[in-house]
């Protein structure tokens, strides 16, 4: 793996992602019932990063939509096409909706410092403007820029502390907002009902977020995932997706917060990024 300085982009296509098509007269209705983003507003062209929940809230799948004139295009882990694509199915009962699972890349551009618009088809990602671009084949890759792989771009949303549905085991396992998706625009809360919104809306509304996935530094190898992090003689979480000298873990902010935290006997440091900041002093504030 070759990550890329912070004046380097790179463009690469991300073998792990796939694509679902959803058209038909009612497909927006149909998605705007089950997903976390609002669908009657996406626009022809326009990108958003969504998820589709449990009824109990937790994070099932997230997703980004691709808006065209007659229906979205869904960009989804590729290990969870099928079930998401039966899932949808079973939603749908008699709605005129059509699902299918095309064939496609999904490219993205990356790295690098302020990298401008790369010409049509490419969108840049709803989740941080720091993580670059996507297209869903669209468009071709910029000329002149070194060619990246998928793991290159995961040490950048790494360093960004950026979650990843399969990375960091989040499916059917953390509450949306546990795995920062508030923080990171997949939720409206402005919008109607959806699967898992009333323990979804309970939480942002009602309390602060006591545990997140956030980021940790460390010496040395990396720990395992599922490796349980201390405060002191007390668990704090557990960690998710590593690597070199960085991970994410999902952890009770007021333990890990101002403590001295160990993964294995060995010192972490919580590296807590700017757009993640304010969420955890406010766990940590009311914790007080």
């Amino acid at each position: 793996m070759n990550p890329p300085s912070s004046s380097e982009t790179l463009c690469a296509v991300l073998p792990e992602r796939a694509l679902i098509a959803v058209a038909g007269p009612e497909w927006r209705s149909f998605l705007q019932g089950l997903i976390t983003q609002d669908v009657e507003t996406l626009a022809d062209g326009e990108l958003r990063y969504a998820a589709l929940l449990t009824p109990q809230g937790r994070l099932l799948y997230d997703l980004f939509l691709f808006g065209h004139a007659e229906g979205a295009t869904l960009d989804v882990p590729s290990a969870f096409r099928d079930s998401l694509l039966a899932k949808l199915k079973l939603y749908r009962l008699r709605a005129k909706v059509e699902l299918s699972a095309p064939d496609g890349d999904i490219h993205v551009l990356f790295g690098g410092d302020g990298t401008p618009a790369p010409g049509p088809g490419w969108r840049l990602d709803p989740r941080l403007p720091e993580l670059g671009w996507r297209t869903v084949g669209e468009a071709s890759p910029p000329a002149g820029l070194r060619t990246g792989a998928a793991e290159d771009y995961d040490a950048h949303r790494l360093r960004l502390g950026v979650p990843d549905i399969l990375r960091d085991a989040l499916s059917d396992k953390d509450y949306a907002l546990e795995a920062n998706l508030d923080l990171l625009h997949a939720v409206d809360f402005r919008k109607g009902c959806f699967v898992g919104q009333e323990t979804t809306s309970r939480m942002k509304r009602r309390s602060v977020v006591k545990s997140r996935l956030v980021p940790i530094t460390f010496e040395g190898p990396p720990p395992a995932p599922g490796a349980e992090v201390l405060a002191g003689t007390l668990r704090a979480g557990e960690v998710r997706s590593t690597g070199a000298g960085r991970a994410l873990a999902l952890l009770r902010l007021d333990r890990a917060a101002g403590a001295g935290l160990t993964v294995d006997g060995e010192p972490v440091c919580l590296d807590t990024p700017e757009w993640l900041a304010d969420a955890v002093a406010a766990a940590v504030s009311a914790a007080a």
